[in-house]
C-alpha cells in the first residue's frame, strides 16, 4: 500500500468540510506516530472497507510468503512483525468487523506456514491472545455476523 504525498493530502483536505476536519483532527492527535498513513487511511479508504480488507490481506499473505522458514527465531521475528502491521491498520480502521476480518486471516496464514509452533511458548501464546482478541471484538458485532465469523473461528 502506497501512502499519499503530503500535497495530495492537503488537496484532499481541503476539499473537506470542517466537522470532518476537526474530527480527524482529534483522531490524529491520538496516534503522534505514522500520522500520515492514517491521514491517508481517513481520506483514500475508509469510504471502502472492503478494498481496504482486501489490500491489508494480501500485504499480509505477501509478508507470510516472505518469511526465512529456516530459523525458528527469525521466522518467530518475521510472524511478530507481520502482526505489527496488521494491528496498526486495525488500529486506524478502529471497527470491530475489520478488526475481526483481519485477525483471523492473520492466524490462517499463521496456521498455513511451513514450520509449526506447537513446541514454542511465545507462538502459542500469541495464537492465543490473538484468538482471545478476536473473542472480544466478535461480542460487540451482530448475532447473525458472529454465526459467520464463528464458523471461519471452528475451521482455526
Amino acid at each position: 500500500m502506497d501512502t499519499s504525498s503530503l500535497s495530495e493530502l492537503k488537496k484532499e483536505l481541503q476539499t473537506l468540510p470542517y466537522p470532518k476536519l476537526v474530527d480527524i483532527a482529534i483522531r490524529l492527535a491520538k496516534y503522534k506516530k505514522e500520522n500520515k498513513e492514517l491521514l491517508h487511511y481517513f481520506l483514500f479508504e475508509a469510504h471502502d472497507d472492503q478494498s481496504y480488507i482486501d489490500a491489508i490481506k494480501k500485504e499480509v499473505e505477501e509478508q507470510f510468503k516472505s518469511i526465512n522458514y529456516t530459523n525458528l527465531y527469525f521466522t518467530k521475528k518475521s510472524v511478530r512483525k507481520v502482526l505489527r502491521f496488521v494491528n496498526k491498520h486495525i488500529k486506524y480502521a478502529a471497527k470491530p468487523e475489520i478488526t475481526v476480518e483481519l485477525l483471523i486471516h492473520f492466524l490462517q496464514q499463521y496456521k498455513r506456514n511451513p514450520i509449526r509452533f506447537d513446541n514454542s511458548t511465545a507462538m502459542v501464546n500469541l495464537f492465543a491472545a490473538q484468538l482471545k482478541k478476536i473473542d472480544k471484538e466478535l461480542a460487540k458485532l451482530h448475532e447473525d455476523i458472529q454465526y459467520d465469523y464463528r464458523k471461519e473461528l471452528e475451521l482455526l
